[in-house]
């Protein structure tokens, strides 16, 4: 698996490298494009446009459409917009300036991602300054939620306060989301200037500041970090490129098993691309992890490709060199030797659905949104229903993995008003909801984004119902078992780790069909058949879930019974 990785130094720069460098530390020509009458972003304003927390889309929908006199529509340009929030942490004033900007710029939706953050959809370019400034003003910020830098740092939202741990692990979060943020000034020269302009990026008035994390270019790629518990991996840890795993004893946080290099992003065409599970670097202790934490950063920087952004993220440089040369490199760069991790392993995941004790006399419930898509529809009115308990109670939130929403700080008398307003609205409680329907999650796919080969978030929810009333067909409702969906093979929903993993491949709704992964996202999952069209996914598995039934070992998770089989003796028993 093993791969060339390190950019030789006659290796030309990739045209993105040569753009960062010349960006004047990630300006480039956005505010001239801002201000031009164009009603989409060009060349390289596309690009440096991530670093500052939006992505240009389209409506494919609306692709080859015709006009009313006959002609063919151009593309509907608008942006996407994220918000970077460390650990998913929001305030309910936070989550409400969310919910009145998609309404007032967006396409009427807030998403939750997989990595703890928001996302309005549909902002047009006229309105995205007007969006982002909003955002700040709110006391978040969009600046460095995607790009080739740190993105968001993401821990275990849930707010117990029966020990310390927890916090523990979220103030990490939160000192190594600020230590890795770049320095440059270009987020505040071109989004948060008065009306005026009196501050701009112009050339005239550009004066760079030291970058020493990230020098000229910054990362070769993007890097996800995250914090997490061994018996909670509600972060997925070996998806990100850096993970820090709590190691506790007693109530506290004595040290962390350091992992590296994960990602779950491939190119099917590109042999040399693959998603890559985190491995276990090094032991260390509280006070030692932020250090460490550039110290990763920095040799990504220096060795990380530069020359084929197909194979720059971490995870190649670690499949080429090898965990203990990396480490070396690591401890060259922190200044000292690292002892070896603790034999401490992730063991079990939580979704943190429902209702659940603080530890402090109050309570905080789990709330499942679907796709994280927070929406009114017929059917659940989850936009509307949110903004109702926020403006009366006004609550803490956190915003999870699995893309749910936690109320935090519930006091135990407004339990039963709050389930009141959830059910008035349709808002299904979770434990009325199938372990399958609590795990499965999606990207968002078509129409917005570009990548999108297949459906995904759109055709998660009549999936589900088809999986549902298999698992209920043959007494296996209660079984958990996960399903991760993405329209394309980016793994933006980290589709290789779950027990079932759908991969959009091909037009007609084709997906690869991945089995074998868990819950726990401790596994990769293999290639079960490719494919797939969706109307054929549940049947297929449908014999394998009998078996599942008949032949499992005491305890073993579906994803284990696959991985034991293997894919041929799957794919026998199905041809019978």
């Amino acid at each position: 698996m093993a791969t060339d990785t390190k950019t030789d130094k006659a290796s030309k720069p990739s045209k993105i490298e040569v753009l960062k460098e010349a960006s004047q530390q990630l300006r480039g020509t956005i505010a001239e494009e801002l201000a031009a009458s164009e009603d989409h972003f060009t060349g390289d304003a596309l690009q440096l446009l991530k670093f500052h927390g939006s992505y240009q889309q389209d409506n494919r929908d609306e692709r080859g459409q015709k006009n009313e006199d006959g002609s063919r529509k151009g593309k509907s340009y608008s942006c996407m917009v994220r918000t970077r929030i460390p650990g998913g942490k929001v305030t309910a004033a936070q989550f409400l300036a969310e919910l009145d900007l998609c309404e007032k710029y967006g396409n009427g939706t807030v998403r939750v991602t997989t990595r703890q953050g928001f996302q309005l959809h549909g902002v047009l370019k006229d309105n995205i300054k007007e969006t982002i400034r909003a955002i700040n003003d709110s006391q978040l910020t969009t600046f460095c939620a995607c790009g080739d830098v740190e993105r968001n740092v993401m821990c275990c939202p849930a707010p117990h306060k029966h020990s310390p741990v927890h916090d523990q692990m979220q103030a990490l979060c939160d000192a190594i989301a600020e230590h890795l943020k770049p320095k440059t000034t270009s987020y505040y020269d071109i989004w948060l200037t008065d009306e005026a302009g009196e501050k701009t990026n112009a050339t005239a008035q550009f004066q760079p500041v030291e970058e020493p994390i990230y020098g000229k270019t910054y990362l070769p790629r993007k890097f996800k970090t995250c914090v997490t518990l061994p018996e909670d991996n509600c972060v997925d840890i070996h998806s990100n490129d850096l993970g820090f795993l709590a190691i506790v004893e007693g109530d506290e946080i004595v040290g962390y098993n350091v992992l590296v290099g994960g990602g779950m992003g491939a190119t099917p065409s590109a042999k040399k691309t693959f998603p890559y599970l985190a491995k276990p670097m090094a032991f260390v202790t509280p006070e030692q992890a932020v250090d460490v934490a550039e110290a990763v950063v920095k040799v990504q920087r220096d060795f990380g490709n530069r020359s084929d952004r197909k194979i720059a993220r971490l995870k190649y440089l670690i499949a080429d060199w090898g965990v203990e040369k990396f480490k070396t490199k690591v401890e060259e760069y922190y200044g000292q030797a690292l002892p070896d991790p603790r034999p401490v392993v992730v063991t079990d995941v939580d979704d943190h659905l429902g209702w659940h004790e603080q530890g402090d006399g109050k309570w905080f419930v789990g709330i499942n949104v679907p796709s994280g898509r927070i929406q009114d529809l017929e059917e659940a009115r989850y936009k509307t229903g949110l903004r109702t308990i926020l403006e009366k109670y006004g609550m803490e939130t956190r915003l999870t993995a699995l893309q749910s929403v936690l109320l935090c700080d519930i006091e135990p008398k407004d339990r039963d008003d709050i389930t009141a307003i959830l059910v008035a609205h349709g808002i299904t409680a979770a434990e009325e909801m199938t372990p399958f329907r609590r795990l499965a999650i999606a990207c968002p796919a078509w129409p917005t984004c570009g990548l999108a080969i297949t459906e995904s978030e759109r055709a998660l929810p009549s999936l589900i119902e088809e999986f549902e009333a298999e698992l209920a067909r043959q007494d296996l409702t209660d079984e958990r078992i996960s399903l991760h969906m993405t329209g394309c093979p980016n793994g933006c929903a980290r589709p290789y780790t779950p027990d079932i993993g759908l991969v959009g491949k091909a037009a007609g709704e084709k997906y690869t069909l991945y089995l074998g992964g868990n819950a726990e996202g401790t596994r990769l999952a293999f290639i079960y058949e490719d494919m797939v069209p969706s109307t054929e996914i549940v049947p297929k598995l449908s014999p394998l879930f009998a078996l599942f039934k008949e032949q499992r070992n005491a305890g073993e998770s579906f994803g284990d019974f696959c991985d034991r089989l293997g894919q041929e003796e799957l794919a026998a028993v199905a041809a019978t």
